[in-house]
Order: structure tokens, then C-alpha cells, then sequence
């Protein structure tokens, strides 16, 4: 009979490999089902992967897919880090762009760039208070972070779609559910001539190096390891585990409400109902693949950005189906969560009890 058996001490090093283990296993498994679709499988790659670093633009698209799964993926690292299972990143970003929204829309030509920060900052502040929702719930009452901050994701979804279709919808658009563009005054400046990457790439960076060395170089993120691996231990040494949780959380809330509201201002340029094709879940696998470390999480969110340049462009050019980057997501989610249990458990063979014979005596004292 098989069986899983806790390893005496995990291996550092396999942690570190086991997202490249899991990549190439996923590349493996995608061999296969691109020979099932007839496409050469060192195409496929070479469109998922090499084109998009082929020139600028493709460049510039690829850090417009990666400036949500990073500024998502690091503040999901810190709630995981604290053993808090924040589930809620996509809705937090889809009313940070929803608020966001009607703020950019307050602005004209004439107003300054004092009003894009004002913008930013509603965003990130919608994101906090969306993540304050199931973290006041969990205080309060005990509930499930993993079920209310789902549900949050839902109710955020349709609060967007009620807002594209109803109070800011474009008077001037012919009845299509998207807002009126942006005024140039609350856009983020570009850093390429020729695509749409923004600022907020830059940004994306700078707040995931700020908030490695938190974690790693100062005594408040000593004290969110420590809670995350004993919650005993840390509540005996004095720290307060409602700091912890409600820092986290709303950390974690207002870089998803700040990636919501940089998207609709950044390369979008105003509101539409597919602001977001799923990068709060996908930020998920980020922050697993870049081992819930930001400064790992950044490489892990700029590969994850690869995959969805390259979907798109495989659409294009190799006629592939939509659906390819969720089946590659959930086919790396699959192989980094096998490497990661048996990095900690192994499976063993023990052989099942068989029933038990009697002995010599015993036998002797039953014949007499």
C-alpha cells in the first residue's frame, strides 16, 4: 500500500528548482496536446515564448500583461507569507479600476497631474477597503477568508459591469458598455514610443523590491514569518495577530485596487467590462512560482506575462483556441503543487497487515 510519510527536513534547494522542474513539465504535457492539434510543438513555443522579446512592441505588451500579476502576485506573497489565505485579489482590482474610474472621469484637458495621483490613490484606497470586508468579517465572526473574499470577487465583478452599463456608461457611445475615454491629464505616461506600457511597470517593481526588503530586512516582516509558520509561537512573543492579518490584507488590497485603477489608466484608457482577463487568479500561480519571495515574484510575473503575450499571439498566427493560457495555468498550478508536497512528504511502500498467525503453543494448548 502506498503511502505519504513527512520528510525529516526539506530540501532549500529543491524549493528553488521546483518551479523550473514544474515548467518543464508543463512544457512536456503541452508537447503532447499541440502534436493532438497538429502544430509543430517547437513553433508553438517559439510563438509563446521568443516572440514575445522579439521587438519592442511585443516588449511593451508583455510589461502590460505583467504590471497586474506582479502588483496582484506581491501582495497576495505577504498574506500567504502570514498564512492568510487571500483569495480576493480579482475583485479587489476590478473596484480599484471601477472607482478609479469615475474619479479619471471627473477630470478635463484643463485639469493637472495632481488629479492623475488623486485617481491612483482612490484606486488603491477602493482596493483596501474591498480587502477590509472579509478581513472585518473573519475578525468579527470567525468566517472563511477563503469563501468571503471569493464571493467578494463575484459581487466586485457585477458592481463593474453595473457601472459600465449604467451610471458611467459613455452618453456618446451608442448604447456600448464602456466609459468615455480618458482626459491626457489622468493617463500614465508612457516608457515606449510605440506601445502602451506605462509607468506603472516601473512602479510594479519599485513596490515589490520595497516590499521584499520589509519582509526579509525589518522586524514587522520577522514578525509576519514568524506568525505564518507558528501562530503559537508569535502570539507567545508578544505580536499582535490582528496587526498582522488586518496589515496584510489591506496591504494586499490596495496594490490589486492599484493594479485595477493602472490598467483603466494606463493602457486601456477608460472602463470596459474586460478590464481584467483573470489577473487576480493568475497572480495566484505568480506568487507560488516566484516561491512567495517579491524579488522572485517579479521573474515569475514577467514568464506568466509571457504566457499571456504569447496566447494572444498564438491566437493570430497559429490559430490556437482562448482557452490555451488558462490550460497552461492550471497545468503549471497542477505540477508546482506536486513538486511542492513531495518536497515535503515522500510516498512509501508498506505493505498492508495480513492476518496474523497463531502460534506453536497456542496451537498445542487448542488441541488439548
Amino acid at each position: 500500500m502506498l503511502k505519504t510519510q513527512a520528510r525529516l527536513e526539506s530540501s532549500k534547494l529543491m524549493s528553488w528548482l521546483s518551479p523550473l522542474i514544474a515548467i518543464v513539465l508543463t512544457m512536456l504535457v503541452s508537447s503532447v496536446m499541440f502534436w493532438a492539434l497538429d502544430i509543430n510543438p517547437a513553433t508553438a513555443f517559439k510563438v509563446f515564448i521568443i516572440d514575445p522579446l522579439s521587438d519592442s512592441y511585443n516588449l511593451g505588451e508583455l510589461m502590460v500583461k505583467t504590471t497586474p500579476l506582479l502588483l496582484c502576485a506581491t501582495g497576495l506573497a505577504l498574506c500567504y507569507k502570514a498564512n492568510i489565505w487571500n483569495i480576493g485579489a480579482e475583485g479587489q482590482l476590478l473596484v480599484g479600476a471601477l472607482v478609479g474610474s469615475y474619479f479619471a472621469l471627473q477630470a478635463n484637458e484643463q485639469s493637472g497631474y495632481g488629479w492623475l495621483l488623486v485617481t491612483l490613490a482612490a484606486g488603491a484606497l477602493a482596493g483596501m477597503l474591498w480587502a477590509a470586508i472579509p478581513t472585518l468579517l473573519h475578525q468579527l465572526f470567525h468566517t472563511n477568508l477563503i469563501l468571503t473574499t471569493i464571493m467578494l470577487n463575484y459581487i466586485g465583478l457585477y458592481l463593474l459591469l453595473w457601472g459600465v452599463h449604467g451610471p458611467l456608461i459613455d452618453p456618446d457611445g451608442f448604447g456600448f458598455p464602456e466609459s468615455a475615454i480618458f482626459a491626457d491629464s489622468v493617463l500614465l505616461p508612457t516608457i515606449m514610443e510605440d506601445g502602451r506600457a506605462s509607468i506603472s511597470i516601473l512602479m510594479a517593481v519599485v513596490f515589490a523590491v520595497g516590499s521584499g526588503i520589509i519582509l526579509y530586512r525589518t522586524l514587522p516582516g520577522f514578525q509576519l514569518r514568524v506568525f505564518g509558520s507558528d501562530q503559537p509561537a508569535a502570539r507567545y512573543a508578544g505580536y499582535s495577530s490582528k496587526f498582522i492579518v488586518w496589515s496584510v490584507m489591506l496591504s494586499a488590497g490596495a496594490l490589486a485596487g492599484f493594479a485595477g485603477v493602472a490598467e483603466v489608466t494606463g493602457p486601456i484608457g477608460q472602463l470596459i467590462p474586460q478590464v481584467s482577463p483573470g489577473y487576480g487568479y493568475a497572480a495566484i500561480i505568480v506568487a507560488y512560482l516566484g516561491r512567495l519571495n517579491p524579488f522572485g515574484i517579479i521573474f515569475a510575473a514577467f514568464f506568466m506575462g509571457t504566457l499571456y503575450m504569447g496566447s494572444d499571439l498564438a491566437q493570430i498566427e497559429l490559430g490556437m483556441p482562448t482557452a490555451i493560457t488558462g490550460l497552461f495555468q492550471g497545468v503549471l498550478l497542477f505540477f508546482l503543487l506536486a513538486c511542492d508536497f513531495l518536497i515535503h512528504y515522500k510516498i512509501v511502500w508498506q505493505p498492508s497487515a495480513g492476518v496474523a498467525q497463531p502460534s506453536s503453543s497456542s496451537a498445542k494448548q487448542g488441541a488439548a
